[in-house]
């Protein structure tokens, strides 16, 4: 327009639209504190470190975003560090996931937001009372101990359908709670008994509690198997499938991150629910495309929960601590050759040892003399023969790593270590090879490992053992051998014949000797009673065979303690007495209860279809219940937790067992009591019922014989006699008669 000069124009439309606003907020920076002091020549370094611990959350950050305060007086770092994130989303997520994470051994991350510094610096400083939030009370996981007759639970699995059952007497047992849990592989009991954990496509679910209700989910796509820590503080998930983190999943603490993808194994906390670490079931020096069998459980926990260790055949063992997973002293045991290893487990006299050292470090009042340090963890490990070396199996201390004692052994040809649960001897199972390598025999060299210098005792056999299983809290073992030539390679409804033995430490001659041998049996699988003495010996898995065979070990000594001194010829073994026979047809499982009274056998659809279910038994082989059920999978006793009683209350409880059966005992007859004055009302009805119903068909008789008499006379008056003849022919004769 004429006359119309540049500032007449508007260009407020225009402003508005290009506008750039600028975000002059704090929100999306954080402070990390625990961070190493370095001199700047470690800065880059130090920098790609971080920003990696925070990319494995999932968290992207790179090492401009980072800043680093320095002290100039020094020439170091003041141990903070100041982050700017893309976003408030990630800076929250940031928070969540990495406030209290564990940077290296000497270092955990403090994280706080940049705007909460004027926030706590500004803090009005007029007090004000809190509020009391209302008390709620948890459910006790552990509330199935205090059940007054003392019962188990077992659960079972059939179809679709989980049932968790009390056991007890007849009339004792019941249902005790039937989920509706849906689209899972497997059930499976921690260790204590204090969880069920179900597997489903997504992960895995624990429950618990007297409700059932669910305690922790771990979100592991696909699982196929999981592994419990010893104390029910972690949890091992596997998946043959590689882990896939796909475009925008969620991300944090309990979820899976890009770092993660391809790995196979996952450890998790229980309590917080959080992942720790993920490991592959590959590695690097294998044969692509050649299978392998997986060892399972990929990893072993120390029997105290605080170190978990996997083994790369061949190579090495690699511990790490708990909680964090840093490998342990920052390096794993380089050993040439190793093939398996297995942990010690902790017995009563390592109790007693850790309550000593308490004691004394509370009262502060314990002499050289008598204080007695509890021994450090231990593991033993094996490697086979190398050229000119000969196999060797090592005893172990650690986290020492001290060496303990050294086996050699000669012509191996596969070694089984088999601890005592108590850790108070280890078994290495050693199958040898003659010379010309065409017959395989068996050795067992037995560590005694309470005693100095660790003695190692062998035990010579002929045959091939093809089971071992020590007494539990005892100094007995069993094993299961054969000559059988069709051993390794049976046919379609052959059963390998094999021989039972009994061994027992003689503690005169500090030697295990045989106490008796049970000739052609079947059987292939020994399984000892939890509480000792009593043991089942079974024939699982064969088409033909399915035998039970109940066995007391102490049947003929008052008292099972004396064995300890046991040394007369006359004694040695007397005891093994038969006490019941019993078959299971296609039986798959054998497992005693926690209390060691009841034994359950079952026969699972996973492994057949002919005649699936279970039945209970009890130390005697008489049966109890026995369930015949289409497409059964699963029975498993509730484990239960370490008894919190010492040695002594538990001796002075045996000692006074007339005193506290007593109530049982009143229960009992109370019960049976009951019973007979049901029974007695019973038959009382029922005889009332039968004289009344008597009664009655009599009155009525009564009534109709008088009415059918005067019918009868009138009939007979009207009555007309008619009789009629009847010819019969019985039989003809023709004759001829002559003139």
């Amino acid at each position: 327009m004429p006359g119309t000069t540049l500032e007449d124009i508007d260009y407020s439309d225009i402003e508005a639209k290009y506008q750039v606003y600028y975000d002059d907020s704090f929100d999306n920076t954080l402070v990390v504190d625990g961070v190493p002091i370095i001199d700047k020549s470690k800065l880059e370094r130090l920098l790609a470190k971080v920003a990696k611990e925070f990319s494995r959350k999932g968290i992207a950050i790179k090492p401009e975003d980072i800043f680093m305060p320095w002290d100039e007086s020094t020439g170091k770092s003041k141990g903070f560090l100041f982050i700017d994130f893309r976003n408030v989303e990630d800076a929250n997520l940031a928070v969540s996931a990495l406030h209290n994470h564990p940077f290296d051994a000497k270092h955990t991350f403090k994280i706080n937001r940049f705007t909460d510094i004027e926030r706590f610096t500004d803090l009005d400083e007029t007090y004000m009372e809190p509020e009391l939030e209302e008390y709620s009370s948890r459910e006790h996981l552990r509330a199935w101990l205090a059940d007054p007759q003392g019962r188990d639970q077992y659960v079972t699995y059939r179809g679709e359908d989980v049932e968790v059952h009390w056991h007890g007497k007849p009339s004792q047992s019941e249902l005790a709670h039937k989920p509706d849990w849906k689209d899972f592989l497997y059930v499976a009991w921690s260790p204590l008994g204090t969880y069920i954990a179900t597997l489903h496509r997504q992960g895995v679910r624990l429950w618990g509690g007297p409700s059932w209700k669910p305690q922790q989910r771990f979100a592991h796509p696909l699982v196929k198997l999981i592994d419990f820590s010893p104390c029910e503080q972690y949890l091992v998930t596997w998946s043959n499938e590689p882990i896939v983190v796909p475009e925008g999943a969620l991300q944090g603490p309990q979820y899976f991150s890009p770092d993660d993808e391809g790995n196979n194994i996952a450890v998790w906390d229980i309590k917080s629910g959080d992942l720790l670490r993920t490991f592959s079931t590959t590695n690097d020096n294998e044969t692509p495309g050649i299978k392998k069998q997986m060892q399972w459980p990929a990893l072993k926990w120390s029997p105290d929960d605080k170190f978990v260790a996997r083994i790369t055949p061949g190579q090495m063992i690699s511990v790490h601590e708990l909680p964090s997973m840093y490998l342990q002293g920052k390096k794993s045991l380089k050993i040439d050759g190793v093939v398996d290893f297995e942990w010690c487990p902790h017995g009563d006299k390592d109790k007693e040892d850790a309550e000593k050292d308490v004691k004394t470090a509370i009262n502060g009042s314990g002499s050289k003399a008598t204080t007695k340090k509890a021994r450090e963890n231990m593991l033993v490990y094996w490697t086979p023969e190398v050229i000119n070396q000969p196999a060797r199996v090592t005893l172990l201390s650690f986290p020492s790593r001290a060496i303990l004692r050294q086996k050699n052994l000669f012509n191996v040809t596969e070694c089984k270590l088999y601890w005592q649960n108590q850790g108070d001897f280890l078994c290495v199972k050693v199958d040898r090879h003659t010379k010309t390598k065409k017959s395989i025999f068996c050795n067992l060299e037995i560590f005694r490992v309470r005693e100095k210098d660790y003695p190692v005792e062998v035990v010579e056999l002929k045959d091939t053992v093809t089971d071992f299983s020590w007494e539990p809290k005892g100094e007995r073992f069993a094993i299961v051998s054969s000559s059988d030539p069709n051993l390794g390679n049976p046919g379609p409804g052959i059963t390998i014949k094999t021989d039972v033995s009994f061994y027992q430490l003689e503690h005169g001659k500090n030697d295990f000797k045989l106490l008796r041998t049970l000739p052609s049996r079947t059987s292939n699988a020994i399984r000892w009673s939890p509480r000792g003495r009593h043991v089942v010996l079974a024939t699982v898995g064969s088409s033909s065979k399915s035998e039970l065979e109940f066995w007391d070990l102490d049947f003929n000594l008052e008292d099972a303690g004396r064995r300890e001194g046991q040394t007369s010829k006359e004694e040695w073994g007397s005891g093994i007495q038969l006490l019941g026979t019993a078959d299971h047809y296609g039986v798959t499982d054998v497992e005693w209860d926690p209390s060691g009274r009841y034994l359950a056998t079952s026969a699972s659809a996973w492994t057949h279809t002919l005649e699936n279910g279970f039945a209970i038994w009890d130390f005697r082989g008489q049966e109890l219940t026995k369930q015949i059920q289409d497409r059964f999978k699963q029975f498993i006793w509730r484990p239960r937790p370490v008894t919190l009683l010492t040695k002594e209350q538990q001796r002075q409880i045996r000692k006074n067992l007339r005193e506290y059966s007593r109530t049982f005992d009143e229960d009992d007859a109370a019960e049976e009591s009951n019973v007979s004055a049901e029974l007695i009302a019973l038959r009382k009805r029922l005889v009332d019922e039968w004289n009344a119903w008597r009664a009655l068909c009599k009155k009525e008789s009564t009534d109709g014989r008088g009415q059918k008499h005067g019918k009868a006379r009138a009939a007979e008056e009207e009555k007309e006699e008619i009789e009629v003849w009847v010819d019969e022919v019985i039989d003809q004769i023709e004759e001829e008669i002559l003139e």
